[in-house]
């Protein structure tokens, strides 16, 4: 009886564009759809001179987001710029 080769499947899951150990700066300045979703979770530091060294995680955790309310928040974001591209 002759092996079956099984295929390797590649991780269908794509690098996503924003992280929440990126600035605020640095997400806005890349892609200026993720501002809309930043500041529909409360994060209205967007055009504050802190958005340009404070992470995203360190805004919304200023902010009073949980842990689950920020990954939400990033998902949601990469998935505007998804749709946006």
């Amino acid at each position: 009886m002759a092996a079956k080769k099984k295929k390797l499947r590649k991780s269908s899951k794509a690098k996503p564009y924003i992280n929440k150990s990126m600035t605020i700066g640095e997400a806005v300045s890349k892609h200026p759809e993720s501002a809309v979703v930043m500041m529909a979770y409360g994060l209205h530091c967007i055009g504050c001179h802190v958005a340009a060294w404070e992470t995203i995680e360190q805004g919304c955790k200023g902010h009073g987001l949980k842990d689950k309310e920020i990954d939400e928040m990033i998902d949601e974001i990469n998935k505007a710029i998804e749709k946006h591209k």
